[in-house]
């Protein structure tokens, strides 16, 4: 099967006003940002919580402590990964016990990748309350995850994927979906 030329989801300026929006939802969620934590899942989930910290800092002019999580030895399928998977950095030099902790990742699907880093984080303490905040929610889910905040919703047909660009690892901020041509 071929696939299609990407179809743009969002553009780099739409990225920008959803992470914005996204920010404002966190903090509204949080009612503030006190003891407020935000931590991103490995690979753009960290950029997109980096970046979603920055905007917080400016318009609240507070700093939220955050921290990245790579779920990778987490995952319920990690025998069909390889023999040698890669493990990135899990950072989380913050205290999360009692404390409000929004995990970011950029793409919701099935939930299995959400599973692992609340796993994960359970190793690092007992937060008083766990949140999701994803810039897509493609649906799709197998297990009974729902984000609290969603950039954006859309409908991927089976076979299709979503890609979220980064400026930091891919040069532009986008949001393509890709579509499988129907076999001839």
């Amino acid at each position: 099967m071929a696939t299609k030329e990407p179809a743009s989801v969002l553009d780099a300026r739409a990225v920008e006003r959803t992470l914005k929006r996204m920010a404002d939802e966190i903090v509204e969620l949080n009612d503030g940002t006190d003891n407020l934590v935000i931590v991103g899942i490995q690979r753009r989930g960290v950029q997109l919580a980096r970046r979603i910290v920055a905007i917080i800092a400016e318009r609240e002019s507070a700093t939220v402590p955050s921290g990245s999580l790579d779920i990778t030895l987490y995952r319920d399928d990690l025998q069909t990964v390889g023999p040698r998977p890669v493990v990135g950095p899990t950072d989380l030099r913050t205290d999360i016990n009692d404390k409000c902790v929004v995990i970011v990742d950029d793409v919701l699907y099935t939930g299995r990748t959400i599973r692992a880093a609340l796993d994960e984080l359970a190793d690092f303490g007992r937060p008083a309350r766990i949140a999701l905040a994803v810039l897509i929610d493609r649906g799709g889910r197998e297990l009974p995850i729902q984000p609290d905040v969603v950039g954006k919703k859309v409908a991927v047909p089976d076979g299709s994927r979503i890609d979220v660009l980064v400026q930091d690892l891919d040069g532009r901020d986008a949001v393509l979906q890709t579509a499988r041509e129907p076999a001839a």
